[in-house]
């Protein structure tokens, strides 16, 4: 089975071809995967404007499918044998561009279309880790298969953190296609204040991948980090600098950490920032070596950890809640090394299995809808009018 997917539910227009064949399973093997970015599109205007990107949607998917045809070797007999296309959640205009351009294409070659939510695509795309160019999935949903060369997940249910620009939430797995949501952020999503807090500080967009770079800076410096009286669970540590151009004490709050359910909220500490921006009073730039820059690379380290902390601390409390011994991570803020970095330690130390995708597969890409069309294909039809946008769609 050959699957073409389309991916347009925020800024970056992508198109895939993933091939299959087996009985008991399935061997996979991508054929093409394009990703066009909008970034330095919207980067003048701190985020994305829906309108500008779906211009850039209606302009460059007739490019990227080209692409993707040529790539997979098949642009001169592109029939694929279904179009799997992201219906939500998701921007409504930008979901309707790639909705429309799957409709037109379905219709062109008389072949079935499969919608996909957006949120399973990211769990999904960990079995796309590490892909040369073959994988494989079982259907064995008890036990379901990982990319070639890595473990199997254990067991199920699994614990699954999706953390985006517009998304954060906890999500419980008790099998491919069976999800329930233990939860999620009650109003600014973990990316969004990623985003939010680099433009406070005069940042690029996207934030988290300028916060984080900013962050990495600080080894340099000589700074302490006091260690927490006991697990997670007890008061977390905050970061006391000590740079060479004068002292720092920064310590940012970490919104709802200590409350019993699985919620999140960064509106708080985003506007903790703003403020911590706005007392300070560093001194003017002077050179690479500037009080300024320290000081800025120090408030990144501690927005960084702040949200860090956070979502670790969340996770793993429904890790051990749920009893559950596998934890799967999805979305763009989920590429944080830090992130990743801390999250395997301290699953290590309750013999957790963590399985984070790879970079390019974190970030929004049809390879994932690609994948969660196969695991999909009883919603295929050939009804194109029954394939609408849902902007707000569950999981």
């Amino acid at each position: 089975m050959r699957i073409l997917a389309i991916e347009t539910s925020c800024d970056d227009t992508c198109v895939a071809i993933l091939e299959n064949s087996g009985k008991k399973g399935a061997d996979f093997k991508i054929l093409s995967n394009i990703v066009s970015s909008q970034v330095k599109i919207h980067a003048k205007y701190g985020g994305v404007y829906p309108t500008l990107a779906v211009r850039e949607h209606e302009r460059n998917l007739p490019i990227v499918l080209k692409k993707a045809l040529k790539g997979a070797g098949i642009l001169k007999n592109p029939k694929p044998d279904a179009i799997a296309v992201t219906i939500g959640p998701g921007l409504d205009p930008c979901l309707w561009t790639g909705i429309n351009f799957a409709k037109k294409l379905a219709q062109e070659w008389n072949i079935p279309l499969i919608p996909v939510n957006h949120i399973e695509g990211h769990i999904l795309a960990n079995f796309l880790e590490k892909i040369r160019p073959k994988f494989q999935i079982t259907n064995d949903h008890r036990h379901s298969g990982i990319p070639s060369g890595r473990d199997k997940i254990q067991s199920f249910p699994a614990v699954c953190l999706i953390a985006s620009g517009g998304h954060t939430q906890i999500i419980l797995m008790e099998k491919i296609g069976k999800y329930k949501i233990i939860g999620e952020t009650r109003d600014d999503a973990a990316g969004e204040c990623f985003d939010k807090s680099a433009r406070i500080i005069g940042l690029p967009y996207p934030g988290g991948p300028a916060i984080a770079a900013e962050a990495t800076k600080i080894s340099n410096f000589k700074f302490q980090i006091s260690q927490p009286k006991a697990d997670l669970g007890q008061r977390l540590t905050s970061l006391w600098l000590e740079p060479r151009a004068g002292n720092f004490g920064i310590n940012l709050p970490r919104p709802m950490i200590y409350q019993k359910n699985y919620d999140f909220s960064f509106s708080g500490l985003k506007t903790a920032v703003l403020y911590e921006w706005q007392k300070r009073n560093t001194p003017p730039r002077r050179g690479p070596a500037s009080g300024r820059e320290k000081y800025i690379q120090a408030l990144c380290f501690e927005i960084q950890q702040a949200i860090i902390d956070t979502l670790i601390h969340k996770t793993l409390k429904a890790v051990k809640d749920f009893r559950t011994k596998t934890i799967i991570l999805g979305g763009g803020v989920t590429a944080n090394k830090e992130l990743r970095r801390k999250l395997k330690a301290q699953s290590a130390k309750r013999k957790v299995k963590v399985f984070v995708p790879a970079k390019n597969f974190s970030m929004d890409n049809a390879s994932m809808i690609a994948v969660a069309g196969f695991f999909n294909q009883k919603k295929a039809t050939k009804n194109y009018k029954k394939i609408r946008s849902n902007p707000n769609l569950q999981i």
